[in-house]
């Protein structure tokens, strides 16, 4: 655990008040030993010195000294930076379902694959981030919008059908306005929460046009994402050499790097390449730690306060243990 800070650092004045003991406690065993020079019959003293306890005798002032520093520093309000779940946050997952999705370049195809993989996201995932569900082919729907009900997503996900045609820039629309039609309800004082689209897809934009800059295209509506705050992580799935059969017939659908790189960097989100069904898994695995969880400044006063107590009880026990009373 690595200190980030101190909620309340005029705490440490009082170690000027140990400081002050220590200096005391040197001074008062000075003073002691002139004392005991002038006064003490030399010959009894040597005999006498063997017995003493010598260093032994310091051990309770030391601990009530360790005590006090520790306190002190617990009083300060020591602070650590802890991961912890995310209580609210969005995410929509935006998944292809178009016919290039059927390219068994990564077995048994690539939709296949991305349905069991977005399942174990959607299960990994911590209770409090919302999780909704847009697949897109021609056109794009809204499946389930966001939601901590898994089960619903889950069987949503197996229900994913292959369609004609690529609408990416639609998908991306689509999800941003589940996002604000939830938000427009849970939103409080403090705000709507964080959120943020996964965005699948293996193959480039075809409709309505190939131009991903049109007013519905892939690239405006990234922009329109980055304007609303909500960036896009993209997940280029599938290889350079996948195909599909349509009508006895083989086409080439190369998953389309470059269109959905561009779409993360013009969100302000990032990019993921998965040519097979292990590196999704590991992608799935990365975006549910970014998003599940948060690194916040929490309290970690308590293991300060437990070792100066204990210091403190091991203080007074061994004053009366070592001079038969407390310092």
């Amino acid at each position: 655990m690595s200190l980030t800070g101190f909620t309340s650092p005029a705490w440490f004045l009082l170690l000027i008040v140990a400081a002050l003991l220590v200096a005391g406690y040197m001074l008062a065993l000075r003073a002691r030993r002139r004392r005991t020079l002038r006064f003490a019959n030399l010959a009894m003293l040597e005999r006498v010195g063997a017995t003493r306890q010598g260093m032994v005798r310091h051990v309770p002032p030391a601990l009530l000294i360790v005590a006090l520093i520790l306190l002190t520093t617990a009083l300060a309000g020591p602070t650590a930076e802890q991961r912890v779940p995310r209580n609210r946050a969005t995410v929509m997952l935006v998944m292809d379902t178009s016919l290039s999705m059927e390219a068994a370049d990564i077995p048994p195809n690539r939709l296949v694959a991305a349905q069991r993989s977005a399942t174990s996201f959607v299960r990994g995932m911590t209770p409090g981030v919302n999780i909704g569900l847009v697949s897109f082919a021609g056109t794009a729907s809204v499946l389930v919008p966001p939601t901590t009900d898994r089960k619903g997503t889950i069987h949503a996900i197996d229900r994913l059908q292959l369609a004609e045609s690529t609408a990416t820039g639609e998908g991306i629309f689509a999800a941003m306005q589940a996002i604000d039609s939830f938000s427009a309800v849970v939103g409080g004082p403090s705000g709507p929460p964080p959120a943020r689209i996964v965005l699948m897809a293996d193959g480039k934009q075809v409709s309505p046009t190939e131009n991903m800059n049109d007013p519905r295209g892939a690239f405006t509506a990234a922009r329109a994402a980055r304007k609303a705050n909500v960036p896009i992580s993209t997940i280029s799935f599938g290889t350079a050499h996948g195909t599909v059969e349509i009508e006895r017939r083989s086409y080439p659908v190369p998953a389309d790097d470059a269109a959905m790189r561009q779409i993360a960097r013009i969100s302000g989100g990032d990019y993921y390449k998965a040519a097979s069904a292990g590196q999704l898994d590991n992608v799935y695995e990365d975006l549910g730690e970014q998003i599940g969880y948060e690194v916040k400044k929490a309290d970690a006063s308590k293991p300060w306060l437990a070792l100066g107590t204990l210091a403190l009880i091991a203080g007074a026990g061994s004053a009366l243990f070592i001079g038969q009373r407390l310092p």
